[in-house]
């Protein structure tokens, strides 16, 4: 059912387009116009004026065909890119992968996703196949930190399950787990004083910086939780005792307990440190997005996995260490997972995929549609018939 060398003439001219994150605008007015050929309307949410990016998120509903009573469900990949992705020029190679010229990135995150979503839009439609309500977001700004994903509504919402196209590794993987972020920025303000004459005198806030950190713990908290200070930014001449230093860092996990004890314990090693030494400490946190955490036991996971198996592809679950757009919507209350799209080397120039993998998810996200529809209706627990 699925045209490879569509699908495939498609991702090309998706690439081909300049979409690096905060310039979408080119991007999403091509992807409204390619969903209103295929009889979808695009909506765009006013998110550009709150991210100051070049579009809104697009927002699509499909009202069911001959399966009024599947579950409704949602599927979305972002239309932005990493630098460097101006001037994309892919080629497609003998041995079946696709690359850019190697001065650039290739921006199969996330254009393969996309293309896939289009070739199973036109799969269903051409062949007549039933399904529930669909609805299609896709996000701007997911590099810069899910900036789209995170102003949008939750309103404009309306599904029981989500899939991100949207995770590296090897076709039929999972991302059943994720974790919550916290961005962390810390300010130390010390007391100048000269170096050489009077240091006695000041407080510096380097020295202070230097003995909070130390009392931190940092790095792999557990299997579940991390930590990490990204970046160390203050100080002046040598001759003068540094005042001021600026600390920015990160804390993750799977678990909500676990991210907040582990920013509590930062938090405390800073102002504590600064109180000893006479210092003023600043403690900032920001959560940037939801944890998710699903198992192979549940109805989402199962309708997955099925859906891979359909297509002779082993489904295996794994927990990633990154947030997507995925962790909004699972926070927005659609569950949501992340599937693997086949890309590899991303954000870098030698970033690659197969031509196979790309029709393949075309393929994943028909049969993930035909399986809702198989199963018709919830049970009232909002599980999944067996």
């Amino acid at each position: 059912m699925i045209q490879e060398e569509r699908v495939i003439r498609e991702f090309m001219e998706l690439v081909r387009i300049d979409s690096e994150t905060r310039y979408e605008r080119q991007i999403a007015d091509t992807l409204a116009a390619k969903f209103a050929e295929l009889g979808l309307t695009a909506k765009e949410d006013d998110s550009a004026a709150r991210t100051g990016h070049g579009a809104g998120n697009l927002i699509v509903t499909w009202a069911a065909e001959g399966a009024e009573n599947a579950p409704k469900l949602l599927f979305t990949s972002h239309m932005d890119t990493v630098v460097p992705g101006r001037g994309i020029q892919p080629t497609l190679h003998e041995d079946g992968w696709i690359t850019s010229d190697g001065t650039t990135i290739l921006g199969a995150d996330d254009k393969a996703g996309l293309a896939a979503l289009f070739e199973g839009i036109r799969v269903i439609r051409e062949n007549g196949i039933p399904h529930g309500q669909i609805q299609f977001v896709i996000t701007a700004g997911e590099e810069s930190g899910l900036m789209g994903a995170r102003a949008l509504s939750g309103d404009l919402l309306d599904a029981d399950f989500g899939f991100a196209l949207d995770s590296n590794g090897e076709l039929g993987a999972i991302a059943v787990a994720a974790p919550t972020q916290v961005k962390i920025h810390m300010e130390i303000t010390g007391r100048s004083a000269h170096a050489g004459v009077n240091p006695e005198d000041g407080i510096s806030a380097i020295q202070v910086a230097g003995k909070a950190i130390a009392r931190m713990k940092l790095g792999r908290i557990d299997k579940e939780t991390t930590a990490n200070i990204g970046s160390f930014a203050g100080g002046g001449p040598t001759n003068i005792v540094c005042d001021h230093v600026e600390l920015v860092a990160e804390a993750r996990s799977i678990v909500q307990e676990k991210v907040d004890a582990q920013v509590a314990s930062m938090r405390e090693a800073l102002e504590t440190t600064a109180r000893e030494y006479g210092a003023e400490g600043k403690f900032r946190g920001e959560l940037l997005y939801p944890a998710f955490c699903f198992n192979d036991r549940d109805d989402i996971v199962q309708l997955a996995s099925r859906a891979i198996g359909s297509l002779g592809l082993t489904p295996r679950t794994f927990h990633s260490g990154g947030g997507s757009d995925a962790n909004i919507f699972n926070g927005l209350g659609v569950p949501t997972l992340n599937l693997a799209v086949g890309y590899e080397n991303i954000h870098t120039t030698k970033e690659r995929v197969r031509a196979a993998d790309i029709v393949k998810t075309a393929e994943l996200v028909v049969a993930l549609v035909q399986e809702a529809a198989r199963g018709q209706v919830l049970k009232g627990d909002g599980r999944l018939p067996q």
